[in-house]
Parts: C-alpha cells; sequence; structure tokens
C-alpha cells in the first residue's frame, strides 16, 4: 500500500460531495461554509492546489495524448449555482492549472433566436468536448429546468419531461466515453447579499452587477426548491451530482480542482505508443550534421 502524501483526504472527497442518489434534498441541511476533506486552513489548501494542479495539468496532456492514439474518453465539468456562487471564479481557477488547447469552456447565456428553434439540447450538444478535451460548463442544459421553471418560460407538463431526457442524455454521454463531473456550487442567501454588496462598492466591479440580480434574488426560495428537483430527479451512478460548499473560496476552487483530480486519476490515461521506429529514427538525426 503506498503511503498517504502530506494533506491528501483521508477518504476520496468524491465520496464526501456527492449527493445520494434517489433521495429528497433539502438543501438547508448542508452548510455552505463547510470544508469536507479540506486541508488544515485556507493557506494549507492553496498549496496542496498547487501541487494537484501539477499533477492535474500532466493527466490532462496524458488523456490529450491518448486520443491521438483512438482513446474516445473526456471529461466534462458542469457547473451550476445561484449568482455570485462562483461558477466563473472556478472556471478561471481551473483553467489557471491546465493547458487551454485541450479544454473547451462553455457559458450558457439566454438561448438565442437560432437556438430557440431547436430542441433544448441541441446547443448543448454542439458543445460538448471532443475526445482527449476537458469540457467546462459555465451554466448547462440544467437551465431548462431551474431558470425555465422559475420564470414560467415553459409550461410545467414540458419541463417535468425535461427531467427524464436529461437523464437519457447524460446516459447516452457516459456510454459514449465522457466522464461527467456536476457540481452544485452550493452557496447561502447571506453571503450572496455580501457579495452583491461588494460589487456595488467597488466601481471596477459594476460590469459584473445587474439590478435584475436583485430581482432574482427576491425568488430563491423558488430557485433552492427548483435546484432541489433537478438534484433529486437527475442523479445517476453515471452522472452524480457534488455539492460543494461555495461560501469559502478557497474551498471551492480547491474542492473543484481536487474532484477533477480524482477522476482524471480513476481514468487513468495513458502515452499512446509510438507507431514507428524509436531507434532508427534516433539514428537518424545522430547521422545528420
Amino acid at each position: 500500500m503506498r503511503n498517504k502524501p502530506r494533506n491528501e483526504p483521508a477518504r476520496k472527497l468524491q465520496e464526501l460531495l456527492r449527493l445520494p442518489p434517489g433521495e429528497r434534498i433539502d438543501l438547508s441541511r448542508y452548510d455552505a461554509r463547510a470544508t469536507p476533506g479540506a486541508p488544515d486552513g485556507k493557506q494549507a489548501a492553496r498549496a496542496d492546489a498547487d501541487r494537484s494542479g501539477k499533477q492535474l495539468a500532466r493527466l490532462q496532456e496524458r488523456l490529450w495524448a491518448a486520443a491521438t492514439a483512438g482513446d474516445h474518453r473526456r471529461v466534462l465539468l458542469v457547473l451550476q449555482g445561484m449568482d455570485t456562487s462562483g461558477k466563473g471564479g472556478t472556471v478561471k481557477h481551473v483553467i489557471g492549472q491546465l493547458n487551454p488547447s485541450g479544454c473547451r469552456i462553455t457559458a450558457f447565456k439566454a438561448p438565442t433566436e437560432e437556438e430557440r428553434r431547436h430542441d433544448f439540447l441541441w446547443r448543448v450538444r454542439r458543445a460538448l468536448p471532443a475526445p482527449g478535451e476537458i469540457g467546462i460548463f459555465d451554466r448547462s442544459h440544467y437551465e431548462d429546468v431551474l431558470i425555465a421553471r422559475v420564470r414560467h418560460l415553459a409550461r410545467p407538463a414540458e419541463i417535468g419531461s425535461r427531467y427524464g431526457l436529461i437523464n437519457d442524455f447524460e446516459r447516452s454521454l457516459a456510454e459514449d466515453g465522457v466522464t461527467l463531473v456536476k457540481c452544485f456550487l452550493h452557496l447561502s442567501y447571506d453571503e450572496q447579499r455580501r457579495r452583491l454588496l461588494r460589487r456595488l462598492d467597488r466601481p471596477d466591479k459594476h460590469w459584473k452587477f445587474d439590478p435584475g440580480d436583485i430581482d432574482e434574488r427576491a425568488l430563491w426560495p423558488d430557485y433552492r426548491k427548483a435546484y432541489e428537483l433537478a438534484l433529486e430527479r437527475c442523479a445517476a451512478p453515471h452522472a452524480p451530482w457534488y455539492l460543494v460548499p461555495a461560501d469559502r473560496k478557497w474551498y471551492r476552487n480547491w474542492a473543484i480542482s481536487r474532484l477533477l483530480l480524482e477522476q482524471l486519476r480513476d481514468l487513468d490515461p495513458r502515452y499512446p505508443q509510438a507507431d514507428f521506429d524509436v531507434a532508427e529514427c534516433r539514428q537518424r538525426l545522430l547521422k545528420q550534421t
């Protein structure tokens, strides 16, 4: 048995953060300031994240390299959460550790006219990572059972049918070699208010503020219910949900990086073997002057 590296969680973070499939979810029971599995404090977590980032980058390169030899596996990180929960910040943090050429990032906004002419999964399929890539969704297909439900953008029966369509879609992804890492960034009501106030207090953050954020905040109970339903109805062994406490930004960043690292370790991608005579090529180069 290998020795456990310093600060490595005793249990996989996947086990600590995975929501139980098939059970009723009550988000009020989860502490948004909790730090399950984290090293001892912010500084230790940042140091651990730096070390993990190097491992993550090496594994990403192996995944990308394996695709050149026909390995179809890829990873899709789905980030969902209330406004200010840190989806964009998480993307920035994760991409800082990876080679951008092996990543595909999509931030889903309100659907365009063209997208409205198709089913709600059409634009999602177009944004999926290619073999060897790590895809990151800042919001995702879940918007169509979240804001669509809260803002009554579709008939209740249509929204109800989307849970099953999402489950079928995610099952097909898993069967096609996609590892789904679905993270719900769990933010508290009070912390969201503090973050919105900080945006108003800083002129360099005004561009991130929209007065409509206050109106959306008034719908917090409705959004919480919509999230609870999505977390309950769209969790499966091949597509689990991970609840990431997001009030502490340092923990959120550490946890997402750790979850990705664990998934890539489990995949264990390998560099492909050379399809040419290495020794012969080396001799040819040595003979050149």
